[in-house]
């Protein structure tokens, strides 16, 4: 089996000289990269009609795209009304996504607010079986897939991510390994712990798996903010995580979070076409 991996931007590309979605994509091609995140992670600020715009442009320069839910989601929150609020910007997002042709949206799913972690895992799964019942009713069709997240006072270990798309038919898990990184102290020291935690992932997400990547910056308490690749303080080593990507024949798509998108993106691209 051959394993292929395409490679693209969180959001437009820095170097896009008109500053939209559709040029974006078209700058995506340019530069040779294969994907694009719509980054809806302030809100849901497009239209049906742009959508349907991008999505033309997406096909038109065979770009993959995928869709990043807004930040303000918590599916575990103690008022019923932010979790109302929670679910309808995931389904938002959904909604303009599957009309732009997105394969994914990705969302961070809960904090645990001092619960405790297997109570709240059972309710955000509830909360997603929920959402997934109404894309399928209403025929809306893209994936729901919870991230991995930065922080451990989140719901997003790389078990319990896997585990909300285990248990929801249809639901995609989305592997930030910088995240997880960050999360973890610093999880990843070589190669082998890439090939640990890529191994704890089923087979069967392994032939398209959605990814993030990048430099991060952590403290006890998790992520900080995303770094460049080659900063000196960033010990997220990418060329690790590619080589275990590469050797246990994962394909997919790794969406670049570094400051600098599409010069890390390219910089990924060109290690792992070199393996």
């Amino acid at each position: 089996m051959t394993s292929k991996i395409l490679f693209g931007t969180a959001g437009i590309p820095i170097s896009t000289k008109q500053h939209d979605s559709v040029n974006g994509i078209k700058r995506v091609r340019e530069l040779g990269l294969d994907a694009m995140e719509l980054e809806f992670v302030r809100g849901v600020h497009m239209n049906e009609a742009t959508a349907r715009e991008v999505g033309r442009a997406g096909a038109e320069n065979n770009v993959l795209l995928r869709v990043h839910a807004p930040y303000f989601i918590n599916l575990n929150s103690k008022e019923k009304a932010k979790v109302a609020a929670s679910k309808k910007r995931i389904l938002d997002s959904a909604k303009i996504g599957a009309i732009a042709g997105a394969r994914i949206v990705t969302f961070h799913p809960a904090y645990f607010q001092g619960e405790e972690k297997k109570k709240v895992l059972e309710k955000v799964i509830g909360e997603i079986g929920e959402i997934q019942d109404y894309l399928k009713e209403h025929k809306i069709r893209i994936a729901l897939a919870p991230e991995t997240t930065g922080k451990p006072t989140q719901l997003g270990s790389l078990e319990e991510t896997i585990q909300m798309a285990e248990a929801v038919k249809g639901v995609l898990p989305m592997v930030d390994f910088a995240h997880l990184h960050a999360r973890e102290n610093g999880r990843f020291k070589g190669k082998k712990d890439f090939e640990e935690a890529i191994g704890s992932i089923p087979k069967r997400f392994l032939g398209e798996l959605f990814m993030h990547a990048s430099g991060i910056n952590f403290s006890e308490k998790g992520e900080r903010n995303h770094l460049e690749m080659e900063d000196k303080t960033n010990t997220f080593n990418y060329k690790h995580m590619l080589e275990a990507l590469k050797d246990l024949k994962v394909s997919g798509s790794i969406i670049c979070e570094s400051p600098n998108i599409e010069e890390d993106a390219l910089l990924m691209q060109k290690y792992y076409r070199r393996l």
